[in-house]
């Protein structure tokens, strides 16, 4: 097996647009100052065990329930783009509520290894192999790591513009990941 630099980095910018951590800095910042504490460690291993779960476990669930990669990847590829939809206007189509009890539940999932993760995963599966998308979701957390340990410094350093300017970026990204995913999957 032969890892390749360029579908490392394509993964784990992927992921880095869908997991949204920059993005979900205002969230986050939200969390903390309702709970007090957010759990960096906990919530980034919390992370992990899901989204690698959902890789190796995922498609035998999609199996069970009578649905095919292509057919996930697809709905994924619409959720995705709705995503990148809410990035791109600032709006929220879908909406939850923060649980004031613990900070691992709304950070952990759904915020970091939520639906668009999962379904992103499974996608991805269809293209990537295994190692590489382990290596991007290892890459991202480490990311997400650092951004939880560091909320504080970074709501300084970006300020509410950077943070909105990066989010409509990433936005962009994962609109065109999404029709990128659409066309694969559809076959045009």
């Amino acid at each position: 097996m032969e890892l390749n630099i360029r579908y490392i980095l394509t993964v784990t910018m992927i992921l880095f647009a869908v997991i949204d951590v920059v993005g979900s800095i205002p969230v986050l910042l939200e969390v903390k100052k309702r709970v007090g504490h957010i759990k960096s460690g906990q919530a980034t291993l919390v992370s992990m065990v899901i989204m690698i779960s959902f890789l190796f476990l995922g498609e035998t669930l999609l199996s069970f329930l009578g649905v095919d990669i292509q057919s996930f990847a697809i709905a994924g590829s619409l959720v995705i783009f709705f995503l990148a939809l809410e990035m791109i206007l600032g709006i929220r189509l879908y909406k939850d509520e923060i649980p004031s009890t613990a900070s691992i539940v709304p950070v952990a999932f759904p915020l970091l290894a939520g639906t668009g993760t999962m379904t992103t995963l499974l996608s991805l599966r269809a293209e990537y192999d295994i190692p590489t998308i382990i290596i991007g979701i290892i890459l991202n957390l480490f990311i997400v790591y650092i951004v939880l340990r560091n909320l504080h410094r970074l709501e300084k350093v970006l300020g509410t513009a950077g943070i909105s300017i990066l989010r409509k970026v990433f936005g962009i990204v994962l609109l065109a990941i999404a029709i990128k995913l659409f066309r694969t999957n559809v076959g045009f």
